[in-house]
């Protein structure tokens, strides 16, 4: 720097006074004769070694001042603007939030609280740094030694350069234009001229997985924990953040979803999983806002529960105290007892258990269900039609509330517009007439399947390619489901008992709801019970019998809707895995 002070001239050596002294005792030795040469011999020696040790000393002081004019004087004298915080640091300055700074805010000084999540030194006198406050929202700050050494010193910019990423800290400094847009981070039009920094939470020294690296398409989802040093795909990885950072253009290799789970804080910091978060709660806003506008009522049915649900056998069972509990499979008969009680419409939304050892992309052993009930007045098809509402009203919801997440996610997770049908043109197949287009149109395989047998995943998929191509929609209704499909409590057509009145529901070829009319005469469903081969006295059912013996129930009917499915093939995500905040599997019970 042009006003850094030159370092100090060394001085010459002067002649050491211990030379001077030998000299004399040779002389005393020698009397009048002069000195002897073994006192002459001594006394250079001694005074060679003391210019040696002067020598060296000036050196060092040279090396000191010259350090010391390098570094912009003895004294650092923006010491108090950087370094950890403490409960005394205060930072002056109004709060700003990315996602609100524009022109307004130019030349102004501000405060951010925010992540480093990368940094590169520009020489010794400048840094910069991305600061992500949440989501993708990200800025450039820039950070340059002062000539005078202040308000930004270069131990300052050092210090700076070298925090460890995704540490969080207290920055303050001032909007400016960059001289071009900074396409690295979203706000990309402004950066910010640091001038304090303080951490407040220090990241390690090495990340278990890097923002890049998290925010790529997850590489595979086999679920089981990694052994340690064998995963190889994760070692490249985190050498390509190292080297590589943030760069813009830089293409780093996915992790394995096991991976992600084993560093959720890293995982869930991704700005495309804090897309598909905010999707999700979107969902579940928008099922809730509907039915109340419908005049549904919420309710909250438990989870522990005294016997199996429905009967079945895939449930987790649990010690409770002298007895056994279970952990509920469905609020089916709770969302009945609800109708039962007097309620017409009724609703909720809760954690769902299934002790299923299914280890593919679109099971868990714990979801989030969405459910509904109510009385049907004239006909089962009053429910269906409202479930189809409902759901079309989440669809749209989204498209039009969620439109820049959507957007975030389809640059790591590319996928088509999710198709509608129009008003009025919603596409209804009894499942006789599902099984017949399969028949007629679809993969030579599905050539001769049968209208009382129930679909398979495949089937399923390859009847969803026929409708988006036959009727230009991701989304269909399959009603009248044979009899040996559905469970006891569904109602058989009156007019043919060979199927139910219950239907699914489906999004890309994917079922994502079941439901249908229940029977609420106890006697007709005493026989069901005893005809699916289930004992109508068994713990769990007699109780659930009682419920209509107890009073009069209105005929009622409901569905079931599997959030984690809606919100996957909304999106055409490739497991439902990444839509759960903890996704729990046969082989996952952490985090």
């Amino acid at each position: 720097m042009a006003d850094t002070p030159a370092p100090e001239a060394v001085k010459p050596v002067e002649q050491p006074a211990a030379a001077t002294a030998a000299a004399t005792a040779g002389e005393d030795e020698a009397g009048e004769a002069g000195p002897s040469k073994k006192a002459l011999k001594k006394a250079e020696a001694k005074a060679k070694k003391e210019a040696e040790k002067a020598r060296r000393a000036a050196e060092h002081q040279a090396s000191q001042a010259a350090a010391k004019a390098a570094a912009g004087g003895a004294e650092d004298l923006a010491k108090d603007s950087y370094g950890p915080a403490l409960p005394t640091t205060k930072v002056d300055g109004p709060r700003a939030h990315l996602k609100h700074v524009d022109a307004a805010l130019l030349g102004k000084t501000v405060k951010l609280r925010a992540w480093i999540q990368n940094s590169r030194m520009q020489g010794a006198k400048m840094a910069f740094v991305e600061l992500r406050e949440e989501r993708d929202w990200a800025i450039q700050g820039v950070v340059a030694a002062s000539a005078e050494g202040t308000p930004v010193s270069k131990q300052m910019v050092k210090w700076i350069g070298a925090i460890n990423l995704e540490s969080f800290v207290l920055v303050e400094g001032r909007i400016e234009k960059p001289l071009e847009p900074v396409k690295s981070v979203r706000v990309s039009d402004y950066e910010l001229h640091i001038t304090k920094c303080y951490v407040i939470a220090r990241g390690p020294e090495v990340l278990g997985m890097g923002l890049a690296v998290s925010n790529r398409p997850v590489a595979n989802f086999d679920d089981e924990e990694p052994a340690a040093g064998t995963d190889a795909d994760v070692d490249a990885a985190t050498k390509a953040v190292e080297a590589a950072s943030l760069e813009p253009g830089a293409v780093l290799p996915g992790a394995s979803m096991a991976t992600h789970l084993s560093n959720p804080a890293m995982h869930k910091r991704s700005p495309v999983q804090q897309a598909i978060a905010d999707v999700r709660m979107t969902t579940r806003k928008l099922f809730a806002e509907y039915l109340d506008s419908q005049g549904f009522n919420m309710f909250e049915p438990p989870c522990l529960i005294g016997a199996a649900s429905e009967g079945g056998s895939n449930v987790f069972s649990l010690p409770y105290f002298d007895k056994q509990a279970f952990l509920a499979q469905s609020p089916q008969f709770y969302k009945q007892i609800e109708i039962a009680g007097g309620r017409k419409r009724v609703y909720c939304i809760g954690p769902v258990f299934r002790a299923e050892n299914s280890n593919t992309p679109r099971h868990m052993t714990e979801f989030t269900g969405l459910d509904l009930e109510m009385e049907i007045e004239e006909d089962y098809v009053e429910v269906r039609d409202m479930l189809e509402a409902t759901l079309l009203h989440i669809f749209r919801g989204l498209a039009e509330r969620c439109a820049e997440q959507i957007a975030l996610i389809r640059t790591v997770y590319p996928s088509d517009d999710f198709l509608l049908p129009p008003a009025g043109k919603e596409v209804r197949l009894t499942f006789a007439e599902g099984q017949a287009l399969l028949r007629a149109e679809g993969p030579a395989e599905y050539r001769h399947v049968t209208d009382d047998e129930d679909m398979s995943t495949p089937q399923e998929k390859a009847l969803g390619a026929l409708i988006r191509s036959k009727y230009h929609t991701d989304f269909y209704v399959l009603d009248k489901f044979p009899e040996g499909a559905r469970p006891f409590y569904a109602l058989e057509d009156p007019a043919d008992p060979r199927v139910t009145n219950a239907y699914d529901f489906f999004m890309r070829g994917q079922e994502i709801l079941s439901g249908g009319q229940r029977i609420h005469d106890p006697e007709a469903l005493v026989a069901r019970i005893k005809k699916k081969g289930v004992d109508p006295n068994s713990p769990g059912i007699k109780e659930y019998v009682d419920v209509f013996r107890s009073a009069g129930v209105p005929p009622h009917g409901g569905g079931g809707i599997g959030l984690d499915r809606v919100v996957a093939w909304y999106l055409n995500l490739p497991s439902v895995h990444l839509c759960s905040y903890y996704p729990r599997t046969p082989k996952r019970l952490t985090p």
